[in-house]
């Protein structure tokens, strides 16, 4: 098999052979001055990438490294798998790279060392519990094989265990862990069977755009022109992200593992010992021959940050060097695993194993096109890189290839960050450690550059949410509330508060600091033309305001945006906070290869919002202006300007100060997100990044009212809708409540019906005005009639639910016309 794999690579890469290529002498190979894609970085998750790209026919791949592959971390590390991941879309990433571990050697002819001895999670508190059983939930539906198993079985599978404090475990069959060297030579040797050519030694020393797109690559044996470049470069992702301008979010930190020799009981073993990882010790052990190897996360006040790297860059040679270790900071780690693993405590240690690996400040990888330099894109800042590499190959190539992401990922763009990533903030939240709650903060490095006007104001009213470097309130304190964060899988200190909020937005009038949006401002000769083809909803006229969507080529849901015209052939653009450099970048990348004549800006930071929500609001608004603040005077989804009268409204402050007073006769008072999120879900309404994304197309998200295929311009996306439209679809977003005790969904739990998994939810919460839990699900068809019945797992415990009639809160306007309808009837 491998032999004919072989000859086909052989006579794929002849016929790649072009007159752009010359003979290196100091290679030893040809050098091509052309590229279709360069990869920078010949690490595990480099080297996948070219292995994909030419596997799937792209021809002209050329990965370069700057020593030899495997230099970096790569080579020094743990080589751990496993299916199991807290993230949804993360999951699919693993998957695919087990499934191709499996198949590796058979395809390449290269041994990859791979043990699937399957791995457990142990959980020795109640918490950890939970977490467990929450983490469940949002397995079920997925393909990844998964259970949460009992003391008993867990000792079965890991005899050697101390059973003394172990409640429960996470098992994962299948996982285990992978020769990285080996693996990384594999991807290597079918990246070049498929026509791939791999320089090394060749150290990229500049990068150069081109005005067309393109870029060209400059290292010691010539400068190679690509059509796009990938950086998989590792702890070195900073220093080649400077070469353009970039100053990326990633720091090397210190990890440490130990090997011992052989134990006697290890030894003893018919099979081999599934990995553990003690969630209370932060650990994880697995056997390694006849001993063990086991790694500790650090504590804060523990861990070593390279941060001297960060500063003056990596040290000109260091590739396949090591740190010197320090056994004393990971001693309390060796304690606790001595205590879980008994028979470590006579081991013989025979190696210590410190070497640098990447941190980003969420711990998840920077993966996709970059803002702000076309055809730039990054795949770095992985902590753990040899369980990514095959699934995020995979996932480049597809996008590389197609033009879209073969799925959601948004939680690895790289345009999640912005300048406010310092280095200060960077470094504090490489030292953070947490637990998988529901609704996570994490609070070290806040806050950043980026707070709203309002924030001196409320900072000490609320407990304070985070989002893309914001500060936002989640829900105020009143007097006699438990104040502070105290996260928890089931109803916390919150709930109270947040319905308080509720009802006050329901009955009278409240204010919230909604700065965090991402705003755009598009204008120019060609800004219809263009804003036409991004969206699939017509643009409003001057001074109206719509929702609209962005769409994928195949018909999926890219963004969600609200436009408003506000000046002839201007618009502002309104999207999600997370979503800010996502969104901006699909747009500039179309103004770009259009090309139109458009100017298009961020004015996020120059924007101050303030949301004013409630009956009384044009009460509270009237009478801080001369405008008609009326219902026939300013209607829903008008835009106009208005003056305050004697307010600075560059002072986002006094604003907010002169709306709190002129509503203090009606009630007015503060509400926060917590409470946005259920009145939303309340009336029906969709939220980017839950019941829409790029796993969804608009039909079945139930947004046929914005989406205009009877509109003239030839929008992104219309042939797949028409084509989906056509077919039928096969499942439906449905509105759900449900009958809960302590317990609220949250989105991504998995539905049931008569022991079968049918669906799954995509948000959810409380319904503070109707008294129950409520979520929106996707749901075959055939299972979306109103009256429906099925269940809803929360914490290990299936709930009853029904498909109810959306929504369950009627809209203030709306409402506002029935009761005018009701009035006028006889």
């Amino acid at each position: 098999c491998a032999q004919t794999i072989n000859e086909l690579g052989t006579k794929r890469a002849a016929s790649r052979t072009n007159s752009s290529e010359r003979f290196s002498e100091v290679l030893g190979k040809r050098w091509k001055d052309t590229a279709e894609t360069v990869i920078i970085g010949g690490g595990c998750v480099g080297v996948s990438i070219a292995y994909h790209l030419a596997k799937a026919g792209q021809n002209d791949v050329v990965l370069l490294e700057k020593s030899e592959l495997t230099a970096g971390s790569t080579w020094h590390a743990a080589g751990l798998t496993t299916y199991y991941h807290p993230g949804i879309n993360l999951k699919k990433v693993h998957y695919h790279s087990i499934k191709l571990y499996e198949s590796l050697e058979a395809e390449t002819g290269q041994a990859v060392g791979f043990h699937q001895p399957g791995s457990i999670r142990i959980a020795s508190t109640p918490v950890r519990v939970d977490e467990l059983k929450y983490q469940m939930t949002r397995t079920h539906w997925h393909p990844t094989p998964q259970w949460l198993i009992t003391p008993e079985k867990i000792q079965e599978l890991f005899p050697l265990l101390n059973m003394d404090k172990v409640l429960a475990g996470l098992y994962n069959p299948g996982d285990g862990h992978i020769d990285p060297y080996s693996l990384t030579m594999a991807l290597a040797a079918g990246a070049r069977m498929y026509g791939a050519q791999i320089y090394n030694p060749a150290l990229v020393s500049g990068l150069t755009p081109t005005r067309d797109g393109k870029w060209d690559v400059q290292t010691p044996h010539g400068t190679i022109r690509a059509n796009r470049i990938v950086n998989a470069t590792g702890f070195w992702a900073r220093e080649v992200g400077q070469l353009i301008g970039f100053e990326h979010p990633t720091i090397p930190i210190h990890h440490q593992y130990v090997v011992t020799a052989t134990v006697p009981e290890v030894k003893a073993l018919k099979t081999e010992l599934p990995v553990i990882r003690d969630l209370e010790g932060s650990y994880y052990l697995r056997q390694e021959r006849d001993g063990l190897l086991f790694g500790p996360y650090e504590k804060e006040d523990k861990m070593v940050l390279q941060d001297s790297w960060v500063r003056d860059g990596v040290p000109p040679g260091f590739g396949k060097e090591l740190f010197e270790s320090d056994l004393d900071r990971i001693m309390e780690h060796v304690e606790m695993a001595m205590e879980m693993v008994p028979v470590l405590k006579n081991a013989d240690i025979i190696n210590v194993v410190s070497g640098p690996i990447t941190y980003t400040p969420d711990l998840l990888p920077m993966v996709g096109p970059h803002q702000a330099a076309r055809n730039y894109w990054t795949a770095i800042g992985f902590g753990y890189g040899v369980i990514h590499a095959g699934g995020i190959g995979k996932f480049l190539s597809d996008w590389i290839i197609t033009g879209e992401p073969p799925f959601d990922l948004i939680e690895c763009d790289p345009n999640r960050y912005g300048k406010w990533t310092t280095v200060p903030y960077m470094c504090a939240k490489a030292r953070e450690s947490y637990v998988g709650h529901p609704k996570e903060e994490r609070f070290a490095g806040r806050p950043t550059q980026r707070t709203s006007g309002v924030y001196e104001l409320l900072k000490g009213k609320a407990s304070m949410g985070f989002h893309a470097g914001w500060e936002q309130p989640h829900w105020f304190y009143k007097s006699g509330d438990e104040v502070g964060y105290k996260p928890n899988f089931r109803r916390t200190n919150w709930f109270g508060p947040v319905g308080r909020e509720c009802k006050l937005v329901m009955e009278k009038v409240g204010v919230i600091d909604l700065t965090p949006f991402g705003k755009f401002i598009v204008k120019g000769k060609d800004s219809q033309k263009l804003l036409d083809r991004l969206f699939a909803n017509t643009m409003p006229k001057l001074g109206l305001t719509n929702i609209s969507h962005m769409l994928t080529p195949t018909g999926r849901v890219y963004a969600e945006v609200t436009i408003t015209q506000h000046a002839p052939g201007e618009f502002l653009l309104i999207t999600g906070s997370g979503s800010e450099l996502h969104d901006l970048r699909w747009i500039e990348r179309e103004a770009a290869e259009g090309p139109y004549d458009v100017d298009i800006s961020n004015v996020t930071d120059d924007i101050g919002v303030l949301g004013v929500a409630g009956p009384k609001t044009r009460d509270v608004l009237q009478k801080l202006t001369q405008e008609d603040m009326s219902d026939s005077g300013f209607k829903f989804l008008h835009c106009k300007p208005i003056t305050l009268a004697g307010i600075d409204l560059r002072d986002m402050a006094t604003v907010y100060q002169a709306i709190m007073e002129a509503g203090q006769d009606m009630g007015i008072d503060n509400f926060g997100t917590y409470a946005m999120s259920s009145l939303r879900l309340e009336k029906g309404f969709r939220g980017w990044g839950a019941e829409m994304n790029c796993d969804t197309n608009p039909l079945e998200a139930g947004l046929d009212y914005f989406i205009k295929l009877n509109k003239t311009a030839d929008f992104i996306g219309k042939a797949a809708l028409q084509e989906i439209k056509a077919k039928g679809l096969k499942r439906k977003l449905s509105y759900i409540t449900m009958d809960t005790d302590n317990v609220d969904p949250e989105g991504n739990e998995t539905v049931w019906l008569n022991g079968k998994v049918v669906g799954n939810t995509t948000s959810g919460a409380y319904s503070y005005t109707t008294q129950q839990s409520l979520a929106f699900a996707y749901l075959p068809v055939e299972l979306c009639s109103v009256g429906q019945r099925v269940e809803v797992e929360l914490l290990g415990k299936k709930y009853p639910a029904m498909v109810v009639q959306e929504p369950l809160v009627l809209t203030e306007p709306t409402r506002t016309r029935l009761q005018k309808k009701a009035k006028s009837s006889p």
